[in-house]
């Protein structure tokens, strides 16, 4: 018996020194409830702005606070912190995330024809494939976290649950934040969200985040990237027309890069009657901080691409009409080098380590269309959805 594990690290431990600078704009944080009160938090998990406190769903949320506290920068730093959510690479590979609720987790993320049982969402667009999900995210208003099966509203890949990503709209107001951060590793990040004012009933808002860190693992092979590094970049602008009271088209497009090497798979231990190991292979109980084995590596890389159109319509106070429209574009490389634990039995002249090399690309295009009202006491969401991808 083998006993092995992988080394991820925390992504953004050890934060040496941060400098954060804000100019007018509006508040970050909603104000602090009353007194003994519980603070409202606001959720759209029924497709509407509702209370959490009366919304009968199941659901865990991340505000802008608790995701600055984190450093949340990507789906991929959810990796602890959210009871029933599990966000974890298959095997070492950074390059696919799976994202499991209730035990309900895809097997192998890498595999295009397998669908999800979790939906991930951003701002009501499905992100159709694994790949890409650790791309770079923006300026975070808050994450929900819907457990248990959501096929009435989020439709058939949503049997675990759905994370609905909800991102901060243009607010009219001249505003600049701007953070800075060092860490570990020859670690570094930086984050520009920058608020433009009204015009014409036209709101603008730009946003641009890097981080970047070196391995946390060395790589003994000379010229090869080590283990565990990080290298992303992403840009995101978004324009509010609010022509009307009752009315308002939001336009949203985003890029974003997201360089990664695989995690490290280290050997703990072995039982005296388990088959030999290859001579190259060691035994690691403590963290390593060199790999056992030089090996030839390099960036997997995802670029991601995207636009989305929201229509907002209310005709009257009891009815609201609603139209989603995006695009969305994925390249993603993958370069894998998993030694360790694909040791095995030593056999002479035999394998004990395997390269694995993928590309995926992925097109698709979706358009949904929602009308939510009310009869009375009853409220009602009435929907429409298509959706192709290559």
């Amino acid at each position: 018996m083998y006993l092995s594990r992988l080394h991820p690290i925390r992504r953004h431990a050890l934060l040496a020194g941060a400098a954060f600078l804000a100019l007018s704009g509006p508040a970050l944080a909603a104000e602090d409830a009353d007194e003994g009160m519980l603070a409202e938090v606001i959720v759209t998990a029924e497709k509407r702005e509702t209370n959490l406190q009366k919304t009968p769903v199941a659901a865990s949320v991340l505000g802008a606070e608790q995701l600055a506290d984190r450093r949340i920068q990507s789906l991929a730093d959810l990796t602890t912190g959210i009871p029933s959510l599990r966000v974890a690479p298959f095997f070492s590979r950074t390059s696919a995330l799976t994202v499991g609720i209730r035990g309900i987790v895809p097997f192998d993320a890498n595999q295009p024809s397998r669908d999800a049982g979790v939906g991930v969402y951003i701002d009501g667009v499905y992100l159709g494939r694994s790949q890409g999900l650790g791309a770079t995210l923006y300026d975070i208003e808050r994450i929900e976290v819907l457990k248990g099966p959501q096929g009435a509203l989020f439709g058939r890949n949503s049997t675990g649950g759905a994370v609905s990503i909800v991102s901060r709209k243009p607010s009219g107001e001249l505003g600049l934040r701007q953070s800075f951060g060092v860490r570990n590793f020859g670690g570094y990040s930086a984050e520009t969200h920058l608020d433009l004012p009204e015009w014409n009933n036209l709101a603008v808002k730009i946003d641009g985040i890097v981080s970047k860190r070196d391995g946390t693992t060395d790589n003994p092979m000379e010229g090869q990237s080590d283990f565990n590094a990080i290298d992303r970049a992403g840009i995101h602008v978004g324009v509010l027309w609010s022509p009307t009271d009752d009315f308002e088209a939001r336009l949203d497009f985003d890029e974003a890069y997201d360089g990664t090497t695989p995690y490290y798979v280290q050997l703990l231990s072995k039982t005296p009657t388990s088959p030999a190991l290859a001579p190259l292979v060691k035994i690691q109980s403590d963290r390593a901080k060199v790999a056992d084995i030089g090996v030839p590596q390099e960036d997997s890389v995802g670029r991601t691409q995207g636009w989305a159109l929201h229509l907002s319509w209310s005709p009257s106070e009891d009815l609201e009409l609603r139209t989603i429209s995006a695009y969305r574009r994925l390249k993603q490389s993958q370069y894998d080098n998993g030694i360790g634990a694909h040791a095995g039995v030593f056999v002479p002249n035999g394998q004990f380590a395997r390269y694995s090399l993928a590309s995926l690309r992925q097109d698709q295009v979706s358009h949904e269309l929602q009308a939510l009202g009310s009869l009375g006491d009853l409220t009602y969401v009435v929907g429409a959805y298509y959706y192709h991808e290559e």
